[in-house]
């Protein structure tokens, strides 16, 4: 079979590779559709949040179907349409598609209790989804987001528009915030009610004209950029809610302190989507909202390495898909 494999940092390459049999407890699927995320090409890089051994096949955000099951595996059997979870293993120790292989490839093995059936009524496009919405969907849990909420999304890309899309399902006003123009269309075409542009200045007193001074219930940060995740605390008004699903390691950057306590703030930050994705799952098959806008280009297996420069930021893409895998 072919996959995709970084076989050193900076290098990506499609190889033939022995088909995968399925051990105890262990499920082959065949892969239909594979995202590729910013962590890939952080992995293509050769840097990543844990350790990482090369050669390495990525893909972690996908949907596929059963080709086979191992002994002790009863809830899965072949023809299965299934996505599978990211952060896995005992204490969550192991990330698929990063220190143990993914699914950018024909076929792939994965622990039958890291899979989850895909509904009817979800595609595989969507079922590819499921793992960045999911991400989004913990962060409007952990703003205890309502219809009579305010709410605004700091970053444009895929996990801030699909924050802002799940915040739009649960009947909040939405506001996005978002430099590059085609962002800010596509926030609208998922249904945000409002998008400010951070280059124009005066963030704060943009989102205070907005409200009418009362700034914002709910401020879910996404883009993971210092000065953003600094700003979010001037965007949420008295008792708001911070939620901080962008990542940044390291960096320092001045931000304003003193309104946690003046503001009354409750500040969360979440990583990951451990323990959602059944709820995740049922929102998405609702129907109330469809993330497939986001996908912006799709690419074979065998242009794999095209589709990870694609993804690359400044491309003018949102969210890139793996598909045709035979």
């Amino acid at each position: 079979m072919r996959a995709l494999v970084y076989p050193a940092p900076g290098k990506a390459e499609i190889v033939e590779a022995e088909s995968p049999t399925a051990g105890p407890g262990e499920v082959v699927v065949r892969s239909r559709v594979v995202g590729v995320c910013h962590s890939d090409l952080e992995l293509l890089a050769g840097r990543y949040i844990i350790p990482v051994r090369y050669p390495v096949t990525p893909g972690h955000e996908w949907a596929g179907e059963v080709a086979d099951v191992g002994p002790g595996v009863d809830d899965f059997e072949p023809g299965d349409p299934v996505v599978g979870e990211c952060v896995v293993g005992p204490g969550g120790r192991d990330h698929f598609g990063f220190s143990i292989p993914g699914a950018a490839a024909e076929q792939f093995t994965a622990r039958a209790e890291w899979l989850h059936k895909l509904p009817a009524q979800l595609t595989f496009t969507q079922g590819a989804l499921v793992e960045p919405f999911s991400v989004a969907y913990a962060a409007v849990r952990a703003g205890a987001i309502d219809p009579s909420d305010r709410v605004v999304v700091l970053g444009g890309g895929p996990i801030g528009l699909l924050s802002a899309m799940a915040a739009v399902g649960r009947n909040a006003a939405v506001t996005l915030v978002e430099p590059r123009p085609d962002r800010r269309a596509k926030g609208a075409e998922l249904g945000i009610h409002a998008a400010l542009d951070p280059a124009a200045g005066d963030l704060a007193g943009q989102a205070r004209e907005l409200t009418r001074g009362e700034l914002f219930d709910v401020v879910i940060e996404s883009a993971g950029h210092p000065e953003a995740m600094a700003q979010a605390l001037t965007l949420a008004g008295h008792r708001g809610r911070v939620v901080y699903v962008g990542i940044d390691v390291g960096s320092k950057v001045p931000a304003e302190l003193g309104l946690i306590q003046a503001r009354s703030l409750r500040i969360q930050g979440i990583v990951g989507s451990a323990g959602v994705w059944p709820q995740a799952i049922r929102f998405l098959a609702s129907g109330v909202v469809d993330p497939t806008p986001i996908v912006t280009a799709r690419y074979p297996l065998r242009d794999a390495p095209a589709a990870l420069t694609a993804a690359a930021l400044g491309s003018g893409n949102i969210k890139v898909h793996i598909e045709a895998f035979s």
